[in-house]
């Protein structure tokens, strides 16, 4: 078994050898583009993050281009990422920073995790990484290092179980008096990023690579050969499945947006416009004067954390003397050029569907 005194010298020594040192908002110590790569990584992986992350930076380069930028900007930007709650956390934030904090970021956890979109593992790693603080993340790839090394069962999302984790990490932090002439800031973001490195590209979930891992010879799972079963699997439930019938509005080169409620499933996205059965579909597309039966496409179905979702598009088109507003009830619907889509933060599979109209 590992030394609690051990890990953080042997996890420092590691990834400043083998750990990632090129990522895009690495060699900075800017709490804009660290608090922007922090909140993009929630949930997502690192290779999917880096373009999103370069387009994102590229368009808003800084807290004011941010805050000022309107929100269905922002949006279509991020759209594809998922997690959408978190684009709109993002710009809240921003526009917070600006007004109440004067366009700079708090330096201490505490304040920091009352900021929208922040939790105790986002502020703390803020707070290392910009301003050389000593403090403890537990994101997942964190727990499953943890969980592996010291052995540690129970599933982690399990109350009990986290808060364990949380105490255990608090005390593995590097001491503040470092053997060496090094700022002690300087471990704690080698520390730190040794975590998230290791979690993420060896002692990961499917497949973990114990002859490369720094900690082989003392790892609780590795020496009991329990690496599949910890950390203990979130206890199974079954997916319910839901299914929605949306319609494809065509009018010319245009197709009709309705902008989804700020709170749920894809808010505050522009969507194709969505009804539960056959019946409110016809009485919908009635309202544009289509009587004649829709075109069926082909189904998709979309997985949530906690459902999947089918989707049955069907596609109608408006008579070429309908006018360019046909039918549009309120701002919260809109006609869009087929071609200007990209313009638009849409949901991913519906993107996809409208995808199929381009070709």
């Amino acid at each position: 078994m590992i030394a609690i005194a051990e890990f953080a010298p042997r996890l420092i020594t590691w990834q400043r050898q083998f750990g990632r040192h090129d990522l895009p908002w690495q060699l900075t110590r800017d709490p804009y583009s660290i608090w922007l790569s922090e909140i993009m990584l929630q949930q997502t992986q690192v290779s999917t993050v880096i373009a999103y992350y370069l387009r994102f930076i590229e368009r808003f380069p800084n807290l004011a281009a941010l805050a000022n930028a309107p929100l269905d900007e922002v949006m279509a930007i991020w759209s594809g990422l998922g997690y959408y709650s978190r684009a709109r956390n993002l710009h809240r934030c921003a526009q917070l920073l600006s007004t109440e904090y004067h366009g700079q970021f708090p330096h201490h956890v505490n304040t920091l995790i009352e900021l929208p979109g922040i939790g105790r593992s986002t502020a703390a790693a803020i707070a290392v990484f910009a301003f050389g603080a000593r403090e403890t993340i537990l994101d997942g790839n964190v727990k499953r290092v943890l969980a592996r090394v010291f052995g540690i069962e129970g599933f982690p999302g399990e109350k009990h179980t986290e808060n364990a984790m949380w105490k255990l990490a608090e005390s593995l932090l590097p001491p503040n008096s470092e053997p060496t002439t090094e700022p002690n800031d300087l471990a704690m973001q080698a520390y730190t990023q040794g975590l998230m490195d290791l979690g993420a590209t060896l002692c990961v979930r499917g497949r973990p690579a114990c002859t490369r891992c720094p900690f082989q010879t003392g790892c609780a799972a590795h020496l009991s050969g329990r690496e599949k079963i910890l950390p203990t699997a979130r206890p199974k439930k079954s997916k319910p499945m839901r299914r929605t019938l949306m319609l494809i509005l065509c009018n010319g080169s245009t197709v009709l947006l309705e902008r989804r409620p700020p709170a749920g499933i894809w808010g505050g996205l522009w969507s194709l416009p969505e009804v539960t059965d056959a019946a409110a579909l016809a009485a919908y597309a009635a309202r544009f004067g289509i009587t004649d039966p829709l075109t069926a496409l082909a189904p998709m179905v979309h997985t949530f954390t906690h459902f999947q979702l089918t989707i049955e598009p069907k596609l109608a088109t408006l008579s070429s003397s309908a006018a360019p507003s046909a039918g549009v009830a309120d701002t919260h619907q809109t006609w869009v050029r087929i071609d200007d889509l990209q313009a638009y933060g849409l949901p991913a599979p519906v993107r996809r569907i409208l995808e199929t109209l381009q070709k």
